[in-house]
């Protein structure tokens, strides 16, 4: 299907959801992850009016980016390797994945303006997934005061691969409890509005318990 197809249901989708949760549909940005997709067609995802583009791997970014440009607002949303944060840190307007003192210190030191970023947690506290545990976030927010290059704008997670939506509504709570924690602190570095989470199988969910930023990949732009 196109993608216009594919986002007019999508669209009905995210609707629903802030109306089951009395929410505006302006607090949700929309991310289209096109990491397993050409650059065509995430080209038409611009074209059917969508903003800001996802991808998970270095050389998918700058593949891309070297076509589209600026045309999008582009998110780092993989594992981040320290390495290469020399080579993204100029083309992504935030990262999601911020989950180690390596990495914000290669940001901080790349960086040549504070850079927008999630810090990736792993509530489900799956063997398979990246991200620190919820009860190390603060100690690493605290840690990251001494980075003026990175700030802090909220938390991601990735929760499980599963229909329980119980489970799901559990994993996405917890984090936006976290998040409620650490904002209220005040912290200058980290105001950590913002929660990335939701994706193809569970958005609508993650924006019933209050996601701002989701992640959609096969739903959207899948061929």
């Amino acid at each position: 299907m196109s993608v216009v197809d594919n986002l007019a249901k999508i669209d009905q989708k995210i609707e629903q959801a802030c109306k089951n949760s009395g929410r505006s549909k302006n607090e949700i940005t929309l991310i289209a992850v096109t990491k397993y997709v050409t650059t065509e067609r995430a080209q038409e995802a611009l074209e059917a009016g969508i903003k800001h583009l996802g991808e998970n791997r270095k050389e998918g970014l700058l593949e891309k980016y070297e076509e589209i440009g600026d045309q999008a607002t582009w998110h780092f949303i993989g594992s981040l390797q320290s390495r290469k944060v020399k080579d993204v840190i100029g083309q992504v307007s935030m990262i999601h994945s911020l989950d180690r003192k390596s990495l914000a210190k290669e940001i901080n030191k790349r960086a040549n303006c504070p850079v927008p970023c999630f810090i990736q947690v792993n509530i489900s506290e799956e063997e398979s997934k990246h991200g620190l545990a919820a009860s190390e976030v603060e100690s690493f927010i605290e840690v990251l005061s001494h980075y003026q290059n990175v700030k802090v704008v909220g938390l991601m997670t990735m929760a499980p691969h599963t229909d329980d939506e119980e489970k799901l509504r559990g994993v996405f709570r917890q984090l936006r409890a976290l998040r409620d924690r650490i904002r209220d602190k005040g912290y200058r570095h980290a105001p950590c509005e913002y929660l990335s989470m939701g994706m193809s199988n569970d958005f609508a969910l993650a924006i019933e318990e209050g996601a701002t930023h989701i992640r959609l990949g096969s739903s959207l732009v899948g061929e």
